[in-house]
């Protein structure tokens, strides 16, 4: 991966602060060339200069890396400080100074907030100058630890707004999904469920009426499955929104059951509904919420077993739940059973949304949804706050 190092020039330009710092530098030390330098185990690049020694470096000017202190101190990460080259027995004879023609060096290590080494705050002369003290050690750590703090703050924000588009991208595109599988699929369904409940007035012979039984079938099921499709994308965004109403929960649940006893009619789905009072809730979530969990029942559940459901409101409480007969869930699927695309056994039907969006739906009411199966029965049981209606209470 080719580094970018211009990325680095201009992060660095973009700090206020480093043309003061340069300038205090120089004022402090009498230096004349002072930089904060990129350095990488390969190249050495200037990103902000004050020369007043005519080096020759500009930001974006290069030195070979080699041939720079910068770069033992990229390998130890131990500032430099030197006051006269040719009177120190560890550096006048290093080959560092001898091509640059300095006398005087000092250089920090700018270190990141997560530990890696951008570069070096660095000054240097020809003439002696004194740097090798508490004073200006001190002072150039301190300025070394201001441009890493700002360049960390300014990688953090830039990564902020790269999200943020990233997201703002990701939505523009689930809207355009959600359009497509609201107008593009969603009509094509409705006209074949048109079609299939206009020829069951007319089709009378058995055959016949069993192929629309399963066209309507077929017809509910990719209706459920577009459903959830599009609550999964919507939730993307940050939840399930809910519009709640006064609602007659009792009879919104005897209709949802004579709707699926139409559609299977070779299935029973025995009841046990005790909800006298209207509940606040959003109807029609409830009604999804439901209608995923008989689904699944009947996906799911012995062909030869009744679909069992109940509901009750009692005690500030409303509870609904659906049990049917067949294999148990093992453990290892009831673990994950509501997380989105987890379907039980391989030969599952759907996408495995259904009981992700009733669990999220269950969750927007302020309940949680529940599992328990063993070789007697699945159950799947929703309890949420019974919110009752003041004409309800005013009744009683």
């Amino acid at each position: 991966m080719v580094h970018d190092f211009q990325h680095d020039i201009d992060d660095v330009a973009a700090i206020e602060v480093v043309p003061t710092i340069l300038q205090v530098m120089q004022a402090t030390t009498g230096m004349g060339f002072v930089a904060v330098a990129r350095v990488t185990d390969e190249r050495w690049i200037a990103c902000a200069v004050l020369d007043s020694i005519d080096f020759g470096l500009t930001p974006g000017g290069e030195l070979s890396v080699k041939s720079t202190i910068c770069d033992e101190i990229r390998d130890n990460r131990q500032l430099v400080a030197i006051d006269h080259v040719s009177e120190s027995p560890n550096w006048a004879s290093h080959h560092t100074p001898l091509q640059y023609g300095f006398q005087s060096y000092i250089s920090v290590p700018i270190i990141l907030g997560d530990g890696s080494f951008f570069g070096t705050l660095c000054a240097i002369d020809p003439n002696p100058a004194q740097v090798d003290n508490a004073r200006v050690i001190s002072m150039t750590k301190l300025f070394a630890d201001l441009i890493a703090r700002h360049l960390d703050a300014r990688r953090q924000l830039v990564d902020a707004e790269e999200r943020l588009t990233a997201e703002l991208q990701t939505s523009h595109l689930r809207d355009q999904f959600i359009a497509i599988l609201g107008h593009d699929i969603k009509n094509p369904i409705a006209s074949i469920d048109a079609g299939a409940r206009l020829l069951r007035k007319s089709v009378t012979d058995p055959q016949g009426r069993t192929i629309l039984s399963l066209m309507e079938q077929s017809v509910k099921r990719v209706s459920n499955i577009v459903e959830n499709v599009m609550d999964f994308a919507r939730g993307l965004g940050g939840g399930m929104a809910l519009r709640t109403e006064i609602t007659p929960v009792g009879i919104m649940l005897e209709d949802i059951v004579a709707e699926f006893a139409q559609l299977y009619p070779d299935r029973r789905i025995d009841t046990d509904f005790s909800v006298s009072n209207s509940l606040h809730v959003d109807r029609g979530r409830m009604g999804q919420l439901f209608a995923n969990l008989l689904s699944n029942a009947i996906v799911h559940g012995a062909g030869d077993g009744p679909i069992r459901c109940g509901a009750r409101e009692t005690d500030g409480l409303f509870e609904l739940w659906v049990a049917n007969r067949g294999a148990p869930i093992s453990a290892e699927s009831v673990s994950g059973i509501f997380m989105p695309f987890k379907r039980r056994g391989v030969q599952g039907e759907g996408l495995g949304l259904g009981i992700y969006i009733a669990s999220e739906i269950a969750k927007a009411h302020g309940g949680k949804l529940s599992v328990a199966s063993d070789t007697d029965e699945t159950r799947f049981t929703l309890v949420m706050p019974a919110i009752v209606s003041a004409r309800n209470k005013a009744a009683e």
